[in-house]
């Protein structure tokens, strides 16, 4: 019988006391037979009692062993659990430290790598109790080894997670502790020191997420498939975060002006009136940052800019899609593509046009990105003493305003004073190490939700950038892909209004595609009466009759490179749309009147190249978030 491990004295003594039990004393004259003669009979007993202990042996090996892997499972899923607390508390830890307020709540760095280490520990543990020969044999059977090895996969991965990948980032979260001049130099120092470490955790983290996606989804054993579910969904939080670390390591100090002064072009979004790249261009400012610390030169609205052309060249393919809008002679309409870098190539080129200047690279921001920081920094004071907070900035620049301010020149004014006073306040609050945790929280959740979108003139750091949804770019590779994308053609700035949801079902696989099925549905809620007329403006001068609060929109969908359209329908009829390519996307754009208080469904029926995975989904970020649904269907295999 093999030997039971240490751990468990016991088990192996009830083992090998059963063993013997089951022994049948030979005879004593059979004994005393024995002792006196040297025939066969002495062997044939001896062969007998051998084989009888090899049966024992191979019965009692596979009971030992299935009972070593329950209690080692059961063991493994308690050291789990633990660690899934700890780093329950270690993301409680960080939000705490981010959130907005005086720092003697916070946490000390200390608890947080207490907690960190608690949680590597334990998950240490789990992967060694789920490790060797018996787990590893058991969990290649057919049916019955599925839990284990899923089992085993999520030890692994757990192990993984808290050793190798977060333990980095826990080092280099900026400790909420009253500092001097300097600090935020020093955070930025940190952070550049650890980028490698970070650079390596990311490719970590994407190597464990991926090994996870490939562990069995569904077993005989309900407990085992919701541990790896819920470690999956971990896993596909912390791996963006882990590459935006690495990639903010490397760009981040530079651009904040480490190794010399950096100036950049400030543009903020008016998100009532859609662009593709969120909203039209209103406001901007010159942002100066010089060893960390920020500082603004000027501030200006769209009509400084409005009769300036942007010497640019964007390709033969850009100048197809776009000529008859204009993008480079017409300032509303320079971010109409949703790929950022274009928008912003456009603007740095208008501005050293119109002042001679050059900048180092282009930031866009609307009144959802302000909102996020002012819940950090808390409330900015305007200068007629109208207070700037978290709760009302989105309303006050995107509704209220309009009926506040019936002149057009005196709200312009109003935009580029709320733009000012939001400036000032973030200026303070930039010199507060206490408030760097909440500034970069608030920084990270408005670029995850494309309201804050960076590109560099520089192009090393470009290249980095691209890599990261925070650059905006619209991703050229192959792949599944489900982008709508809606363009203000009224010249209104109803887009406030708007509610967007789209719903991407797969439909099934053939030899070398997929159909796919993207339904649309655009509701306009705005009133018919009540709206100031430059809300419910008709620029576009239409010819048939429309009410107040009617809108006007160029809707494209932007499938997967190689797809095909086979049809679509307008609210239940067929339709021909535009078709057309951005990036290796084709593009099928449809001009859609949207009345008041009235939804319109477009249906796309689509055939794609094989896929085995969901669809990345492009966000365009308005006032109200898309409503995106990915359904599952069969697999095709790329």
């Amino acid at each position: 019988m093999a030997a039971v491990p240490a751990r468990f004295p016991k088990l192996g003594r009830r083992l090998d006391q059963g063993a013997d039990a089951g022994r049948t004393p030979a005879p004593q004259f059979m004994t005393e037979l024995q002792g006196h003669s040297s025939h066969p009979p002495r062997l044939g007993l001896t062969r007998h009692l051998t084989v009888r202990k090899a049966l024992l042996a191979a019965a009692a090996l596979p009971l030992a062993g299935a009972a070593w892997i329950g209690i080692t499972g059961l063991l493994a899923r308690s050291e789990l659990l633990a660690a899934r607390q700890d780093l329950d508390g270690l993301r409680q830890s960080v939000a705490l430290a981010s959130a907005p307020g005086p720092a003697s709540g916070a946490p000390r760095e200390s608890d947080r790598e207490q907690a960190m280490r608690s949680a590597a520990a334990h998950a240490a543990r789990a992967h060694d109790l789920t490790t060797g020969p018996a787990w590893y044999a058991a969990a290649q059977l057919p049916f019955l080894g599925g839990p284990l090895q899923s089992m085993r996969g999520t030890a692994y991965a757990a192990d993984r997670l808290a050793d190798d990948i977060l333990s980095p980032l826990t080092r280099v979260l900026p400790a909420s502790t009253a500092g001097a001049p300097g600090t935020v130099n020093q955070a930025l120092t940190a952070l550049e020191g650890h980028a490698p470490e970070l650079a390596r955790a990311a490719r970590t983290a994407a190597e464990v997420r991926a090994d996870t996606r490939r562990l069995p989804r569904s077993t005989w054993l309900p407990a085992v498939d919701r541990a790896r579910e819920q470690l999956s969904q971990q896993l596909a939080r912390v791996a963006p975060v882990m590459s935006d670390a690495a990639v903010a390591a490397r760009v981040l100090p530079p651009m904040l002006g480490m190794h010399g002064e950096r100036r950049y072009f400030l543009a903020f979004q008016n998100i009532a009136e859609a662009r593709g790249t969120g909203g039209v261009p209103g406001a901007f400012a010159v942002l100066q940052v010089d060893d960390g610390r920020l500082s603004f030169e000027r501030f200006g609205n769209n009509t400084e800019m409005a009769t300036t052309v942007a010497p640019v060249d964007l390709g033969a393919e850009f100048t197809a899609r776009y000529n008859g809008s204009a993008p480079t002679r017409v300032w509303a309409n320079s971010n109409i593509s949703p790929h950022f870098p274009y928008a912003a190539r456009i603007w740095a080129a208008a501005w050293r046009e119109h002042t001679g200047e050059r900048v180092d690279g282009v930031i866009a921001v609307d009144p959802s990105t302000l909102s996020r920081l002012l819940r950090v920094t808390g409330p900015a004071r305007m200068a007629d003493g109208t207070a700037l907070t978290a709760d009302n900035v989105v309303d006050l620049t995107e509704r209220a305003s309009y009926a506040i301010y019936s002149d057009v020149a005196e709200r312009k004014a109003f935009f580029v004073e709320t733009a000012r006073a939001a400036a000032a306040r973030l200026t303070d609050a930039s010199d507060d190490p206490h408030l760097l945790p909440g500034l970069l929280g608030a920084v990270h959740d408005a670029q995850r939700d494309g309201h804050l979108k960076v590109w560099s003139a520089r192009g090393a750091e470009q290249r980095l950038l691209e890599s990261r949804p925070f650059s905006g770019v619209l991703p050229d590779t192959p792949g599944p892909f489900a982008g709508l994308v809606v363009n203000n053609a009224a010249g209104s700035k109803l887009d406030y209004y708007l509610d967007r949801s789209l719903v991407w079902a797969p439909d099934g696989c053939s030899d070398d595609h997929r159909s796919v099925t993207a339904t649309v549905t655009l509701t306009n809620r705005a009133p018919t009466s009540g709206l100031p007329s430059y809300v419910t403006l008709r620029a576009d001068s239409p010819a048939h009759r429309t009410r107040p609060g009617d809108n006007r929109l160029l809707v494209s969908y932007y499938a997967s490179v190689g797809a095909d359209l086979t049809g679509a329908t307008l609210d239940g009829r067929p339709v021909l749309l535009a078709s057309q390519v951005e990036r290796g996307h084709p593009v099928y754009t449809v001009d859609l009147e949207l009345p008041a208080q009235s939804s319109r469904t477009l249906v796309l029926h689509l055939r794609e190249p094989h896929a085995d995975r969901a669809p990345t989904v492009l966000r365009q970020p308005l006032v109200t978030p898309l409503k995106a649904t990915v359904k599952q269907g069969p697999v095709c295999p790329a």
